[in-house]
């Protein structure tokens, strides 16, 4: 994993989140799946027709949802999304600004999935640091 990569989880706030969260913690990660992906099709979406007004919720909503799960880079883009878009509704013009952030959305989102993934399910691989412990062991008799 690169140092950018790791660098899109606080896994402090993560861990926060899963402990405050409990039980309900991989159904809720479930909803922001779920959520994340149709904000950003909606927000690919009002792009391609140049809709200000139609980028404004979907934005705020990943925000939300990606500042409780501590994911703040992709929350701070949203952020960006949103309050651009509500300017552009003010002052009623197109949201052209914002194509290089929305380019960058979905595969910051996608990213930051699989390292929830990676975090969250034991049977994603996982890779012993480089060393002796966690190496194979070999059994039987010298050759």
């Amino acid at each position: 994993m690169s140092d950018n990569a790791s660098s899109l989880i606080d896994w402090t706030a993560f861990n926060q989140a899963r402990a405050e969260l409990g039980s309900d913690f991989v159904r809720i990660l479930g909803y922001f799946r779920e959520d994340g992906v149709k904000s950003l099709d909606a927000i690919e979406e009002a792009m391609r027709v140049r809709n200000s007004a139609a980028l404004v919720r979907p934005a705020h909503t990943l925000k939300g949802e990606a500042r409780q799960f501590g994911a703040e880079p992709l929350a701070a883009i949203a952020e960006i999304i949103e309050m651009t878009a509500r300017r552009c509704v003010e002052l009623q013009t197109t949201p052209d600004e914002l194509i290089p952030e929305v380019v960058k959305l979905r595969p910051m989102f996608e990213t930051t999935l699989h390292m929830f993934d990676r975090e969250t399910n034991p049977l994603m691989e996982r890779r012993p640091a480089a060393g002796g412990f966690g190496r194979r062991a070999v059994f039987g008799r010298a050759g």
